[in-house]
């Protein structure tokens, strides 16, 4: 007999998973091969990252009862998780064919945050092994929130979200709410995100945009008024630098430094006078360029590449800050002729830090989200913290935040649902006060009843209001200090 059935033949001596697992011997004389009997863990994961492949690889080797190696040894390895806490899906090639003795496995890789993964090493004829139990980790850039929800995108450029979805804003394909981070479909890889009252806007790191979740008025900007659960391009073909999702509508700086908006332009908040809704990006009047949009609630701001400040729609209550309270279809400079680095947009009032390091608000102040002492509306800037040296600042539908140089968050306003941080409902709260729990922050999000941030060190913590899950703590009880979002 010939080839294999000649080998089965020769005095039975090797068998079919002989030769896949072990070899077989040569001479009747000679030593048998050594045959391979268990799976063995060569390394194990660790911490890991949430969506990034696993570095150093998962290497199971096929060994002898007495643990070497059968470097002769080729038989399929298939990997699983025997304890899953955070109903993760297990990404990448899960089976591989040992070469030389080891299954290499290249491309593994978790979404979900958690503590206790455990790995299954499985192939047949052989016993299987256990890993040791393992974290995923997501470690966030910034974020961003909107009214009940809250998105963020990781250091490796993954986005998450979490909190309500009944329109798809969170943008994981389904409309299924969520209370701990969930990573956005697609595998996009995002330089920003901008969380809108009902939606959700992001720039790729190749500079295109995509929105997701509830589209009426045109807010998603692709042409239709439909809802999507999953990123969706933005039409037109524009490359954008940064984008920013207000409460029924859009604006965009591209890379030429050019403004877009799109959605809703009922009060001239798109700044390209035409009134109504807008699916697609128009650009904004008068010839300006750039660095940094900001879209509130009926009105917009921005900045110019030469630092000047702009602002543009509903102008009733001062939002616009151009010292009246009329409105406009076009932007015009913010009143004072200072020079700003940041400009945020809020419900109906604005706030700004300028190339000094001075943080000054406008507008509406009915609950002290002008952070002046008062309860007074302003229709030009008006200077707070006077004295500090101030690195960001972030304005939600009625109340505010800023960053210090040296990372310390105070928030005024609006506080009936623990939103300002500073572990009390009281409210209003018309005076910066201080976050608790002595935290040093990079960056800072409001919107609604809700504020979320990332400290110096990359962990993100939420706090205020929380009955969609919003402050991403794996619960829905609000907290009136900041909360760790779950890992």
């Amino acid at each position: 007999m010939k080839g294999l059935w000649g080998l089965l033949y020769l005095g039975g001596a090797c068998s079919l998973a002989g030769l896949l697992v072990g070899g077989c011997g040569g001479d009747s004389g000679s030593e048998p091969a050594p045959q391979a009997t268990k799976l063995v863990f060569l390394n194990q994961p660790g911490t890991v990252e949430g969506q990034v492949a696993w570095d150093p690889p998962i290497r199971v080797a096929l060994q002898t009862t007495t643990g070497t190696t059968v470097t002769g040894a080729s038989a399929d390895v298939t990997l699983s998780l025997a304890t899953n806490p955070a109903g993760a899906a297990l990404s990448g090639t899960t089976t591989v064919r040992a070469v030389n003795g080891i299954a290499t496995f290249s491309d593994l890789a978790l979404a979900l945050p958690g503590d206790g993964f455990v790995l299954k090493a499985e192939s047949a004829g052989l016993t299987s092994a256990l890993g040791a139990a393992f974290s995923v980790r997501i470690t966030f850039a910034h974020v961003s929130v909107g009214n009940f929800h809250s998105c963020g995108v990781t250091t490796t450029g993954f986005a998450y979200c979490w909190g309500q979805n009944a329109g798809g804003q969170l943008g994981t394909g389904t409309l299924t709410a969520e209370q701990r981070p969930s990573p956005v479909s697609g595998g996009l890889h995002f330089a920003e995100v901008s969380a809108g009252d009902v939606h959700t806007c992001g720039v790729t790191t190749t500079n295109v945009a995509y929105c997701w979740g509830v589209n009426d008025y045109g807010r998603l900007g692709d042409g239709t008024t439909t809802q999507h659960g999953v990123p969706t391009l933005v039409a037109g073909g524009l490359l954008f630098s940064h984008l920013s999702a207000g409460e029924t509508d859009t604006c965009g700086v591209t890379m030429g430094g050019d403004a877009y908006c799109w959605g809703l332009n009922d009060a001239g908040q798109l700044g390209d006078a035409v009134i109504g809704q807008h699916p697609v990006p128009g650009r904004v009047m008068g010839g300006l360029h750039f660095s940094a949009v900001s879209a509130g609630g009926m009105h917009s701001c921005g900045i110019t590449s030469d630092d000047i400040g702009y602002c543009w729609g509903d102008n009733g209550v001062g939002q616009l800050g151009d010292g009246t309270t009329t409105s406009r279809a076009d932007p015009e400079p913010v009143a004072g002729g200072l020079r700003w680095r940041q400009l945020s947009a809020g419900g109906i009032h604005s706030c700004g830090v300028t190339t000094g390091n001075t943080v000054l608000c406008w507008g509406f102040n009915n609950h002290g989200q002008l952070g002046d002492g008062t309860m007074t509306e302003q229709h030009a800037p008006i200077s707070i913290m006077t004295g500090q040296q101030i690195a960001s600042v972030t304005t939600g539908r009625v109340n505010s935040c800023a960053i210090t140089a040296t990372g310390a968050a105070s928030c005024w306003g609006i506080n009936f649902s623990g939103q300002l941080g500073d572990g009390t409902i009281i409210s209003p709260r018309p005076m910066p006060t201080l976050v608790q729990g002595g935290l040093g922050f990079a960056q800072l999000s409001a919107r609604g009843e809700h504020t979320c941030g990332v400290t110096i060190d990359h962990v993100a913590y939420c706090w205020g209001f929380n009955a969609e899950g919003e402050l991403g703590n794996g619960t829905d009880q609000s907290s009136l200090t900041p909360a760790r979002i779950a890992q």
